[in-house]
């Protein structure tokens, strides 16, 4: 998995109505939340693996997360804990989150209650995907770091033209992360469009 495939999963029409469902957020509102407020929580993310005082905590929570099956998006979204994502929130952000939290509630126009709620929901589940990438890059190289890990993932790629593409494409009948191959044709499909994203 890298990180398109990633926030495929976690921007797809699964994981954005089972939010909605979770949290009685409306649909439209969890998407503009998510479109903002992934680029911070992933930046926290990679900031946590490289700061020694925190990269071995992160580590360790990555591999707890990294056993919780999220092959059945709405079974997990659905059992999420919503206290427990607030932490994981909170360690992301670090002490500025609740200035973090308002500014994502203006960009996306939710209130910052509804904007706290998608955070809490997402929180758990980027934390297991980001654990299951992290422990299949650790099997495959064992001498690979957190930071390392973290930094091939998210360094030098641009969340937000990234995530504003996936939402983009989110407005034909499925979100890019699940259209067929051949839906655009020579393109290569999902990376074919992010190549042209960047050009």
């Amino acid at each position: 998995m890298d990180i398109s495939a990633l926030l495929g999963t976690l921007l797809s029409n699964d994981s954005v109505s089972n939010m909605s469902q979770a949290t009685n957020v409306p649909a439209d509102s969890v998407q503009s939340i998510l479109g903002a407020a992934l680029p911070s929580l992933l930046t926290g993310a990679l900031g946590q693996s490289e700061n020694d005082e925190t990269a071995e905590g992160f580590a360790e929570a990555l591999s707890d997360h990294s056993a919780n099956d999220t092959s059945d998006l709405a079974s997990f979204i659905g059992n999420i804990d919503l206290e427990d994502g607030a932490k994981i929130v909170g360690h992301l952000l670090g002490s500025n989150s609740s200035n973090v939290v308002n500014n994502i509630s203006e960009q996306s126009g939710a209130s910052e209650a509804e904007t706290s709620s998608i955070m809490s929901a997402v929180a758990p589940m980027l934390m297991s995907l980001l654990g299951q990438e992290a422990s299949t890059q650790k099997k495959a190289n064992s001498g690979l770091g957190i930071a390392d890990i973290m930094g091939a993932l998210l360094k030098n790629v641009d969340l937000g033209s990234l995530i504003s593409g996936l939402l983009g494409g989110g407005k034909d009948e499925e979100k890019p992360s699940s259209k067929p191959k051949d839906e655009k044709e020579e393109s290569g499909g999902l990376f074919g469009f992010l190549g042209k994203l960047f050009k």
